[in-house]
């Protein structure tokens, strides 16, 4: 087994922070000056970022049948069987339409569509960092801390 970090890129740096700024200080606002029924709203934004926290990822681990993908407090296990190709392919989610799932609040992750890939599931920290995984009937998204290391490892988890 080998174990990858989840660095996280600039651009998710700044989405979750500005995200969080935002939703922490408009709360706190709201907490603060509004009325009975605006208070909903305020516990709703403070919810939605420590729900963008738990779902962080972590690292992944490679073992012979699967990727862990570590989030907070569990782990997401991809299995390997039937694994085609892993490709480190930078920019891989450029131009994605979000389907369903989280956009850069502590993750780029769940379901997204672009024209390279089609519709993909993505476990994603570093949009420089990406690796592309093809399945028979799915494709995944990664960004481990060192790509290239990791498609080797996959590959050699494969054919070992």
């Amino acid at each position: 087994m080998k174990t990858y970090e989840a660095l996280w890129g600039t651009a998710l740096v700044v989405t979750s922070l500005l995200a969080t700024l935002i939703c922490f200080v408009v709360a706190i606002l709201m907490l603060w000056r509004g009325p009975g029924w605006i208070n909903w709203i305020a516990v709703v934004l403070l919810a939605t970022i420590c729900g963008g926290a738990l779902f962080t990822i972590r690292r992944y681990t490679v073992t012979p049948d699967a990727i862990l993908v570590h989030r907070l407090f569990w782990k997401t296990r991809l299995p390997l069987g039937g694994l085609q190709s892993a490709k480190f392919a930078p920019g891989a989610m450029r131009w994605s339409l979000r389907i369903f799932g989280n956009g850069g609040l502590f993750s780029f992750s769940g379901f997204f569509w672009n024209k390279t890939l089609g519709v993909y599931r993505a476990f994603v920290t570093d949009l420089r960092r990406t690796v592309v995984l093809r399945f028979p009937t799915r494709t995944v998204v990664v960004s481990p801390s060192a790509p290239e290391d990791f498609v080797r490892d996959l590959t050699a988890t494969r054919h070992g």
